[in-house]
């Protein structure tokens, strides 16, 4: 086995960091106050919540996945009661949960589609159906409710789901060798283990990484079982392909990868396991290396939600699913607390600021499943044509509806990804308007940060405690920053940077003030030659946010747009622009096409005439007019 390691970082708790201010709290106040509501009434509509009649609800299709969407709810719900105490939504969320209770069975199993509308055939088909994806999503709810209201019932519920779980699966006689085709319960047992302080949901989530793509392959095995002669998807879309240990590139179903990665680097650090944390590296390489956008999306086709080959990422037909950049949060988030570097922050933030936020519009109601980076009339967000007319435009709800209430967790849990605790460091990851409550060096800290990020790069950082403590702050130069700054109580300092962190290291006294100013000029970004929809274009970005061109402030036809290379870009704030936003503009030049307007033509030099161009921020796409969409525009040599 490789060397052993540990997780370095501890998370604070979320009831510790109060988002206070700037760019996040508008988000946190519509997540609150529209989107949980909004959710609500849909999952209500659509059936989720009467589980007594889903035998009437799902003939036809039937939806097994139903129990994922409203344990994401619940759990978003619950991270937004920490620092927002509601009763009424409480009342709902107690409803919901004796529902579940009244169709848990005796043994423990909690899965209503196969309680009530197909008994008898539970557990027969792990690869195709949710019931352990399911689980594990209500056990990160059952977690995250109990943590919010110290209520024991759910939590209760599904530690004793667990347990039969644990009697169901392993390597006992009489057990079944299974593991989940859509992955997330790994993950979600580490939580619970954690949660319940029982050792055995770890070793679960252990069992369930280890089984997973060994011989005889299990899928094949049920399959026979069940007579099931269709074409499956090929081992490799479940990530089962190979043992866990020994995979080194991404394939298949992004989200469910991710989810996978993600408890992988959970078990590794709880277990000391470096050989499987070894895995995880190659893993990682080969995921935000060659298979992400600039985005930070992931899932490069429709087809299977799923990893093509490397640097294959089309920008129109690009799937990059809400979820999938999520889940590569997730990944991204335990790979740090291990190992800690800023190339996992600066992943986490390239996703949170582009193909997570794009996913929800800025009133808080409407949806994006699939995310791409181009977008022109008459085609879906897969690029496909499906008629004159049509404008990709974000959706209330979904027919499977994974994404609403995942973006609806994510940015209520905000508050738990910015701080990480060392023995004897404070770790700042993300930059937002905030405050966070802590033990250093044996007494109460507070931490503040002051900043507009992501329009401003000057962060403040207030240090308040009683008398004196030594210890270090780590603060994290992101990646895109070429010339940071930083100053200590007003005097310049130079702090050593490790590991892509600023570490200052002093005796702290309460009022002492660290400014960190982080130089945010637009710069152009190019992709790797390989990257073949990228060529010979550039992407416009400033801080951490990608840009892209919309046809409501540069008309139709963006691919005729050609942005020269000396070309000066000016970044400006527009206080219209929704809660407020920094736009980018400059001058560009038009082509006019061929000759004589034909559809082919020989001219040389082609016609070009001069045009302006304004850029807004990727996220805030599909928010306006309809029109086409661009991030990856044409360059021009001067």
């Amino acid at each position: 086995m490789a060397n052993k390691i540990k997780r370095r970082l501890a998370a604070l708790p979320l009831k510790d960091v109060d988002i206070t201010g700037g760019f996040w709290a508008p988000f946190m106040r519509r997540n609150r106050e529209v989107t949980l509501p909004a959710e609500y009434e849909h999952l209500k509509q659509s059936g989720h919540l009467d589980l007594r009649e889903w035998p009437e609800l799902v003939t036809g299709t039937p939806r097994i996945y139903m129990h994922s969407d409203v344990a994401k709810w619940i759990e978003a719900a619950s991270y937004s009661l920490v620092h927002n105490p509601d009763k009424a939504m409480e009342r709902r969320i107690d409803k919901i949960v004796a529902g579940m209770a009244d169709v848990q069975e005796e043994d423990g199993y909690l899965n209503a589609y196969y309680s009530l509308v197909e008994p008898g055939r539970r557990w027969t088909n792990l690869r195709d159906c949710h019931e352990l994806y399911c689980a594990g999503h209500l056990m990160e709810a059952a977690v995250a409710y109990h943590s919010a209201t110290a209520k024991t019932a759910f939590l209760d519920m599904m530690k004793r789901n667990a347990d039969h779980i644990a009697k169901t699966f392993g390597r006992k006689r009489g057990q079944k060798r299974g593991y989940p085709g859509h992955e997330e319960i790994e993950l979600a047992l580490v939580r619970l283990s954690l949660a319940a302080g029982e050792d055995r949901y770890l070793e679960l989530a252990r069992y369930f990484i280890d089984e997973r793509g060994r011989n005889p392959h299990y899928f094949d095995i049920e399959a026979a079982a069940r007579n099931d002669k269709g074409a499956a998807r090929g081992h490799g879309y479940y990530q089962a392909h190979l043992p866990v240990r020994k995979q080194d590139e991404a394939v298949g179903h992004a989200v469910r990868a991710c989810y996978l990665y993600a408890g992988m680097a959970d078990v590794a650090a709880l277990t000391g396991d470096g050989e499987l944390f070894a895995a995880c590296r190659r893993l990682w390489e080969s995921v935000t290396g060659r298979k992400m956008y600039v985005t930070g999306g992931i899932g490069s086709t429709a087809y299977g939600e799923r990893f093509t080959a490397d640097y294959d990422m089309p920008d129109d037909s690009a799937y990059a699913e809400t979820c999938a950049a999520i889940a590569l949060l997730f990944f991204a988030w335990r790979m740090l607390g291990i190992d800690p570097r800023s190339c996992y922050a600066d992943v986490m933030e390239r996703a949170l600021y582009n193909g997570i936020l794009s996913g929800i519009s800025q009133d808080g109601a409407k949806f994006f499943y699939g995310n791409p980076l181009a977008s022109y009339p008459g085609f879906d967000g897969n690029g496909t044509y499906v008629g004159p007319g049509y404008y990709y435009r974000r959706s209330e709800w979904f027919g499977c509806a994974c994404c609403p209430p995942n973006i609806a967790r994510l940015i209520a849990s905000l508050g738990s990804y910015i701080y990480s605790l060392g023995r004897r460091e404070i770790w700042i990851h993300l930059f937002a308007e905030s405050s966070a409550r802590m033990v250093m060096a044996g007494k109460p800290v507070v931490v503040s940060q002051h900043t507009d990020y992501p329009w401003d790069g000057d962060v403040t950082v207030s240090v308040d405690l009683q008398g004196e403590a030594a210890f270090r702050l780590a603060l994290r130069i992101p990646g895109w920053c070429s010339r940071a700054g930083l100053k200590i109580n007003g005097r310049r300092v130079d702090a050593p940077v490790k590991n892509g962190y600023a570490v200052i290291d002093r005796e702290w006294r309460s009022g002492d003030c660290v400014k960190m100013e982080l130089d945010m000029p637009v710069e152009r970004v190019y992709a790797d030659p390989l990257v073949r929809r990228a060529a010979c274009r550039v992407a416009l970005q400033r801080g951490p946010v990608v840009y892209c061109l919309e046809e409501t402030d540069n008309g139709p036809a963006l691919n005729s747009l050609r942005l020269p290379t000396g070309t000066r870009l000016t970044a400006s704030y527009d206080k219209s622009l929704f809660d407020g936003a920094v736009v980018i503009e400059g001058e560009a030049v038009r082509t006019a096409g061929a000759a004589g307007g034909k559809l082919y033509g020989n001219c040389r030099p082609v016609e070009t005439r001069g045009a302006h161009i304004r850029a807004v921020p990727y996220f805030l796409w599909a928010n306006r007019n309809p029109g086409e969409m661009l991030v990856w525009l044409g360059e021009q040599r001067s």
